[in-house]
């Protein structure tokens, strides 16, 4: 039976089937409207490094095939292979979206879901429908990501702006519309129809009942963002949305031709470049005309190209502004062109990027990252919690939030006569305040470095110090750390387990190291450690030796002992 997962839910693919050749389905309609189903093969900073794994109705597979897009079928709008054991290493995160062709918003759909299935038979579904949207013109429906093992979450997160915001959200870039070709005697299959399928579907797909729709007939896949063959006069355009092309970062080997970058217009008074078989203008700058000569007598042979004339050279560097000449356009007289920059290009803005105007353009760099989890990082010391994902509140320090949109209601959240003692007693008591409603809150303290970390099932250990926010389903508790010839006989520290996300905080960029037998840290600067790893109090007080002048201050350290696999967290900073 198909495990139904609800938005935000995530669960191991090893959890829902032993397989790795899997199909995807996803099945959206809407009155009047029309869909761009896509898969976004991402990096691990969720950015697409790689336009080859950008698979859409132009590109209906990846290099290796590890993605393919298979076409409506058995139901399904769109539907997709994915075979999880081909998918190379830099690629951590497949994302598949949604998003309307032409007008109409997201909350005119009706019931959908994306599914998945394994042998024949479907094993995972995430219903959805118009209701949890408003007027996005997009969606995330689900992502299959890498951490330790491949995994599958539920995302269903709307996004304003239709493709081309969407792939300039993942770092890609969107090109001009392209001239049309000539009209074609015949009429042509468009390149960005799905891949011809000469019989039924793979026993990886969809389970039985479902007819097939019928194969066009075949022909070769586009290539790449190679543009497709002109349709028919007859053939009615199918998309009307400019072209994609490749994102930023292109490698070696699959990247299209870049577009001609556009030229400043001629002068009207600048005389044509030399045509073919005339010697190219010197580089020198040149006396303007007339300037000390005496004019040419009638009759006399035209002087070469740069004689008595300002040389015109559209590829040669432009002399420095001086006499009887002008600077190019977009350039401030006695200003020197910065290198290599075209000539009329504004100074400071990079060749082929588009640049907003106004402010907006000047912040578009620290604009809010939307990724459709419950915990997004915002940036080093900022980050966002999603309270409509995953349906449970957020527990988190008092004072913490900076800035909340939607219907969010705070709460002090006590813990209680004994809580309050223990804290007290232990020194790991936390003022909390607790976060319900439908909204996002972002976090931050006194510009400290934000980490949030994900549990499934298993335990952390970390300073009440150290500790942020977390979900309120997580399990927390005072943990002991016994020790002998300290004060007091021992420390303390919160140990969190369960499923759920804690966000540590600390002071500057923390180191991460295994535990081994000779592992020691200063009990004043870790952060946290596994919970499975052992801990013992490592005293180097010495009373003779502190009472004279050059101690070393280090007096109790913490020795760490685990079996592989166990961690400390250690931040440059004592408390």
């Amino acid at each position: 039976m198909a495990r139904e997962f609800q938005r935000g839910h995530k669960a191991r693919i090893s959890d829902l089937t032993a397989g790795t050749d899997l199909y995807v389905g996803v099945q959206i309609s809407g009155p009047g409207l029309s869909f761009d189903i896509s898969c976004f093969g991402l990096d691990a900073d969720e950015r697409l490094s790689d336009d080859r794994y950008f698979v859409f109705y132009n590109q209906p597979k990846s290099p290796e095939e590890s993605i393919q897009l298979l076409g409506a079928q058995a139901g399904d709008t769109e539907s997709f292979r994915v075979t999880l054991d081909r998918i190379p290493q830099q690629v951590r995160k497949l994302s598949f979206t949604a998003t309307i062709d032409g007008a109409g918003q997201m909350s005119q759909v009706g019931p959908g879901y994306i599914r998945i299935v394994a042998g024949g038979e479907e094993v995972a579904r995430y219903p959805f429908n118009g209701s949890e949207f408003s007027t996005e013109r997009a969606v995330m429906l689900g992502d299959f990501y890498f951490k330790d093992v491949w995994r599958f979450a539920a995302v269903g997160q709307g996004f304003d702006g239709g493709l081309d915001a969407l792939l300039r959200n993942f770092g890609g870039q969107v090109a001009d519309d392209e001239p049309e070709a000539a009209p074609q005697t015949q009429a042509a299959t468009p390149g960005f129809a799905p891949p011809a399928q000469a019989a039924a579907p793979p026993a990886f797909g969809v389970p039985g009942g479902g007819a097939p729709a019928p194969a066009p007939a075949p022909q070769p896949a586009a290539q790449g963002f190679a543009p497709p063959p002109a349709p028919a006069p007859a053939a009615p355009p199918v998309h009307s949305a400019p072209t994609i092309v490749a994102p930023m970062h292109t490698p070696p080997g699959g990247a299209p031709v870049p577009p001609r970058p556009r030229l400043p217009p001629p002068r009207p008074d600048a005389p044509p470049p030399p045509g073919y078989g005339q010697p190219p203008a010197p580089p020198q700058a040149a006396p303007p005309p007339g300037y000390g000569q005496p004019p040419a007598p009638a009759g006399a042979p035209a002087p070469p190209p740069g004689y008595g004339q300002p040389p015109v050279a559209p590829q040669a560097p432009a002399p420095p502004p001086g006499y009887g000449h002008q600077p190019p356009p977009g350039q401030v007289p006695h200003q020197q062109a910065p290198y290599g920059a075209p000539q009329g290009m504004p100074q400071g803005m990079p060749q082929g990027a588009p640049q907003a105007a106004g402010v907006l353009g000047a912040l578009q760099t620290y604009k809010e990252t939307p990724t459709g989890q419950r915990w997004t990082q915002q940036n080093k010391k900022l980050v966002r919690a999603d309270l409509g994902i995953g349906g449970q509140p957020v527990l988190a320090r008092q004072g913490s939030m900076v800035l909340y949109q939607g219907k969010v209601d705070f709460s002090y959240k006590g813990a209680g006569f004994t809580g309050r003692l223990v804290g007290n007693a232990t020194g790991q008591e936390m003022q909390l305040m607790r976060c319900t409603g439908q909204g996002q809150v972002f976090f931050a303290e006194n510009s400290t470095m934000l980490h949030p970390i994900e549990l499934q099932g298993d335990a952390v250990c970390v300073s009440a110090e150290n500790v942020l926010a977390f979900d309120e389903g997580l399990q927390y508790e005072v943990r002991r750390i016994e020790g002998h010839g300290i004060p007091g006989g021992a420390l303390f520290t919160m140990q969190f387990q369960g499923t759920g996300t804690i966000v540590v905080k600390t002071h500057g960029t923390p180191v991460v190291l295994p535990v081994t037998p000779t592992t020691f840290a200063d009990c004043n600067a870790v952060v946290a450690w596994s919970a499975a790893a052992q801990v013992v109090v490592s005293s180097q007080v010495r009373m003779r030796r502190n009472s004279y002048p050059g101690d070393t201050g280090e007096s109790v350290n913490l020795q760490f002992r685990g079996a592989p696999g166990n961690f400390i967290v250690v931040q440059p900073y004592e408390i």
